[in-house]
């Protein structure tokens, strides 16, 4: 049985629903923040994700990020060395997932040259009659960059435990084939 450690990066535009996402992971559903509060910074969500048919869990090291502008200058030493990525969108406002670009670029650039496995989340499904995002415009621009797709509702707590169960997943992926690469050379 091993317990691994993954550093990740919650990222988005303000408003998306980052916070309460990570919030309600970690929660397990019994706690849905009502009133929105602005991240300055970042806050530290951690929560153990077992891996399914291993024994083996990843314990992620959710790093809940501000998603104004004026605080993403001071992101570049928090964001260091991240191991995976979870980009939140609103599918009710097309410029939130616009800049998904923007901050997958930021994202990668903390990792050159190494694979940095994440998701694509579009939040707020429950407001269907406002959504101007459509999924398959999402899972097409997500696949072209090598990201898994997931939508969710937070506030009717829909969806939200499997992108980062699938985080985990991919980390404890890599880690096995790490593993088993060392393990080749010994």
């Amino acid at each position: 049985m091993v317990k691994l450690a993954a550093k990740c990066i919650l990222a988005g535009d303000p408003t998306v629903g980052k916070t309460a996402l990570a919030q309600i992971f970690r929660s397990d559903g019994a706690h849905f923040q009502k009133n929105y509060t602005l991240t300055t910074g970042v806050d530290l969500v951690v929560k153990t994700v077992p891996v399914p048919d291993t024994g083996d869990s990843v314990e992620l090291f959710i790093l809940d990020s501000a998603g104004k502008e004026l605080f993403s200058e001071m992101l570049d030493k928090l964001w260091e060395s991240p191991n995976v990525l979870c980009l939140v969108y609103d599918v009710t406002n097309e410029q939130s997932f616009t800049n998904c670009s923007k901050w997958l670029e930021k994202a990668r650039s903390q990792m050159p040259g190494a694979t940095l496995p994440g998701v694509l989340v579009g939040n707020k499904t429950d407001l269907a009659s406002r959504r101007v995002v459509e999924s398959a415009q999402t899972r097409a621009w997500a696949l072209g960059q090598g990201l898994e797709c997931f939508e969710t509702s937070v506030k009717e707590m829909e969806n939200y435990k499997a992108p980062f169960h699938y985080l985990a997943k991919q980390f404890h992926h890599l880690y096995r084939e790490k593993l088993e690469v060392f393990q080749a050379l010994v």
